[in-house]
């Protein structure tokens, strides 16, 4: 009895060993098969994309003969451009030209002489490429007399700047696809990104200084990572380290709520007319149109510029979350006025520009769907479904690992030392076995031996 059951030991060690043998022989033939040719890591991100060609008419064009551009009804791109000869050429390009009055020029210089002047906390202004206009919003919280001197700049500067009071106060969204909490309030995760060595979550900078130590929990037993960069006000981003180290499976999945999500498979830039989805964890997944861009906000924590404005609702809980269409990361919920039942104004940070101050890129979906891989994102201005057709994009599980996420994990490059280390250990597992048995077997024929001949 005692015999069998030492061999039934050595048989599971066995077996043990060899499928460590198995396992480790995966990851490191699955790791030397991702490394490129000349021996550095393979991309697993995408920070880049396209110009479209509404983008490469105004960059041919230049400032002085256009005025932005968008996208049609149809899908196509439109261009604002100042004279017959450049609407020529630019129907020419296969794009629709709009003839307008005032250049870029003239509308940059517009929005530079109301930065110059004293800032108003609670008002906004973006240059509308659609009206050729340049709107300032006051919301509830402007005085008369600020509204009265900031009117008096704009009739200074020309016509062309509208003046609006809108309802609701410009806020930040602080509170939030996954919320994370904090000391500092409770924010959105944004998108997972990566410098190549170290994962984090991208969300936005008005959530928590540098040093905020993040939760998945209200009582503080789950730690999800700490912010070690960002900027705000000017911007308004940040990262949040991973404190476990990475972002784990569906690091390229954004939730939409009742456990969907959206796979994320590169980054762009927003375009005027496009339709985009916001989600946050107070009010779901949300959608709307891009109205403008270049946007600035006097919050009352301090002015950022450089934003996406749109007319998708936003609430307190959804900042730092996730603004996508078809599968491309455009930008961070800011902040905005209004609600999701009366409607506002959100803006956002663009993620291109965050991506490349802090020097990080997006963890991202393969073509076969698996997080880690990279490809180009199509130009937000060309190629683009008409807004009405857009979509949030591939819809994807938030949480579970199913058998190919897990081959994806076991063959990730990351694995070739570790899948080394398995290796050599179930090695010296068959080997230890072996000479156990020897010794055994030794052990036991001496008995015999002794027993036969006394």
């Amino acid at each position: 009895m005692r015999h069998a059951r030492r061999r039934m030991v050595r048989r599971a060690a066995r077996l043990a060993a060899v499928g460590g043998l198995l396992l480790g022989t995966v990851m490191v033939t699955g790791a030397v098969a991702s490394e490129p040719a000349d021996g550095r890591p393979g991309p697993r991100t995408l920070a880049q994309s396209s110009r479209g060609t509404g983008a490469d008419l105004v960059a041919g064009l230049g400032t002085s003969r256009t005025a932005g551009h968008w996208i049609g009804a149809d899908g196509r791109p439109v261009v604002a451009v100042t004279d017959e000869e450049a609407a020529a050429e630019v129907r020419g390009a296969g794009a629709e030209a709009q003839v307008v009055r005032h250049s870029m020029s003239e509308l940059t210089s517009a929005t530079e002489s109301l930065r110059a002047a004293p800032r108003v906390t609670g008002t906004a202004w973006v240059v509308d490429y659609r009206s050729n206009e340049v709107v300032v919003r006051g919301d509830s919280t402007v005085s008369g007399a600020d509204w009265s001197r900031l009117t008096d700049v704009a009739e200074g500067i020309g016509g062309f700047v509208r003046m609006e009071r809108t309802e609701g106060t410009f806020t930040t969204r602080l509170n939030g696809a996954r919320p994370i909490l904090s000391t500092a309030g409770r924010c959105s995760a944004g998108f997972n990104v990566t410098d190549g060595g170290r994962e984090f979550i991208l969300t936005a900078g008005h959530c928590g200084p540098t040093g905020s130590v993040w939760f998945a929990d209200g009582g503080g037993e789950e730690q999800v990572g700490e912010t070690v960069a960002g900027s705000f006000p000017g911007d308004d981003f940040s990262l949040v380290e991973y404190a476990g180290g990475g972002a784990g499976e569906g690091a390229d999945v954004v939730s939409v709520g009742g456990g969907k999500g959206v796979r994320i498979t590169g980054a762009g830039e927003a375009a005027v007319g496009q339709r985009v989805f916001r989600s946050g964890s107070t009010s779901g997944l949300r959608d709307g149109q891009v109205t403008a861009l270049n946007a600035t906000v006097n919050y009352p924590e301090g002015t950022v510029t450089g934003l996406i404005e749109t007319d998708v609702c936003a609430e307190p809980g959804d900042s730092g979350g996730p603004m996508f269409s078809e599968g491309i990361a455009l930008g961070l919920t800011s902040g905005g006025n209004g609600d999701c039942t009366r409607g506002g104004t959100t803006y956002f940070q663009p993620v291109e520009e965050a991506m490349a101050s802090l020097g990080v890129s997006l963890l991202v979906a393969g073509e076969d769907g698996a997080g880690g891989g990279a490809g180009p994102a199509p130009s937000p201005g060309e190629g683009s479904a008409a807004p009405e057709k857009a979509s949030p994009g591939a819809s994807a599980p938030v949480t579970g690992i199913d058998g190919a996420t897990l081959l994806a994990r076991l063959t990730d490059r990351r694995n070739l030392g570790p899948g080394l280390l398995v290796i050599a250990g179930s090695l010296i597992a068959l080997v230890a076995t072996r000479w156990i048995r020897a010794e055994q077997d030794r052990s036991a024929y001496r008995r015999q031996y002794s027993a036969m001949w006394g």
